[in-house]
């Protein structure tokens, strides 16, 4: 599994999180990477190109000279393609250039982008965005302390209003949600940064045995031992609560409602 360090918001270490091999640790394939690349780039095209044809630009219909007897060649229209102004023959026109993409290969592309940014030492892990400004000064003052990349890919999960509000002026660094996260995204970014909380979520959404969400917390991988004792304990603790029970059990059951009638 590979570990990576969390970090604050000041670039100190305050621990580290242990990344799923299913997820962030898997083989690069630079096939599903180019097709989900590919498919998200013609996504994204409007597709309204046009250009106007013999009946669309403007000019006469009428015909500009008789057919025969002038000694020139015959012509029907001013708005022909063949004379200057006229109108474009087989030109481009409106056109959508989506295509559909198997949902496995969007979902294995995006592993093979996340294993990259990992292997290249271009992901990080923050503990929190706890940022006290929507100011942008700030929050590039934070990526800096990070790694110093001109991009960076910034993944969160939950609303944060300051952070929304910090990121989106500033050029080259993008805000998503690890539900809209793609592929072409990660690739086209130089950091990754994740939080925790989104490391759970794409840790569970992209494993391919579906797991159950947990949000990986420093404090409880170092207070593992302290589990042990708990478990000893039990035991008494449920010894002690059948006492009781059992005498209980033994006194015979009293009906006081019935000795009160017969009086």
């Amino acid at each position: 599994m590979p570990v990576v360090d969390v970090l604050n918001l000041e670039g100190k270490k305050v621990g580290s999180v242990e990344l799923a091999d299913a997820v962030f640790g898997v083989k690069i394939n630079p096939h599903l990477l180019h097709e989900a690349s590919r498919w998200y780039r013609r996504e994204t095209r409007s597709g309204t190109h046009k250009t106007k044809d013999k009946s669309e630009v403007s000019g006469a219909g009428r015909k500009l000279w008789k057919q025969k007897g002038t000694g020139r060649a015959r012509v029907g229209s001013i708005r022909s393609p063949l004379w200057r102004h006229g109108g474009t023959v087989h030109g481009p026109k409106p056109r959508d250039y989506s295509y559909a993409l198997p949902k496995k290969m969007l979902l294995g592309a995006l592993r093979s982008a996340l294993s990259s940014k990992v292997a290249d030492s271009k992901l990080a892990v923050v503990d929190a965005w706890s940022l006290e400004t929507h100011k942008s000064k700030n929050l590039r003052l934070a990526l800096g302390k990070l790694n110093g990349h001109k991009t960076a890919l910034l993944v969160t999960h939950g609303e944060n209003r300051n952070l929304e509000l910090a990121s989106r002026n500033l050029e080259g660094v993008l805000l998503s949600a690890p539900s809209g996260l793609h592929a072409y995204d990660v690739l086209r970014h130089d950091l990754v940064v994740l939080s925790k909380d989104a490391v759970a979520r794409l840790s569970h959404t992209l494993d391919p045995e579906k797991k159950p969400l947990e949000v990986p917390d420093v404090e409880t991988i170092a207070a593992a031992p302290a589990v042990k004792a708990e478990k000893k304990a039990a035991p008494v603790k449920a010894a002690a609560k059948s006492k009781p029970a059992a005498k209980k059990a033994d006194k015979p059951a009293h009906k006081p409602a019935k000795s009160k009638g017969k009086e």
